[in-house]
């Protein structure tokens, strides 16, 4: 029974070392930082990340915060993109364009909360109307 218990929670602890790690995964400063420091050229680091994809699966991607992680995921499956990581600028390019992605997620985001409020008060300004005639 003890022995159960001390599996389980190993299982536990690992998925949460995995599940942070993935996390990671999102922050271009981080996939420099492994590519300077040859994490990339290790193939044991890069059998750890395929078995990492097992977090696209249903039933473990409900637990990511941060989705973009996912996509980098995929991309360091690809040796071309673990090499340009090295490269700083080119992981400040990546982090640019992940800002201008969430400003533009945002930016919809506000156009639609404004659109659906307009179309809620016309609706109720409507509906008012047609009551009080």
């Amino acid at each position: 029974m003890s022995d159960d218990l001390n599996n389980l929670d190993d299982e536990r602890q690992r998925f949460l070392i995995d599940l942070e790690f993935v996390q990671s995964l999102a922050n271009p400063q981080y996939l420099n930082f492994l590519a300077q420091r040859s994490y990339f050229k290790n193939q044991a680091f890069i059998n750890y990340l395929k078995y990492l994809l097992y977090f696209k699966q249903i039933n473990y991607v409900k637990f990511i915060r941060y989705p973009q992680a996912l996509y980098f995921l995929d991309l360091l499956q690809r040796e071309q993109f673990r090499k340009e990581l090295v490269n700083a600028t080119y992981c400040r390019y990546i982090e640019d364009q992940q800002l201008l992605a969430w400003q533009r997620l945002q930016r919809r985001k506000f156009q639609q909360l404004t659109t659906n409020s307009a179309t809620t008060l016309t609706t109720n300004a409507t509906s008012t109307s047609s009551t009080t005639s």
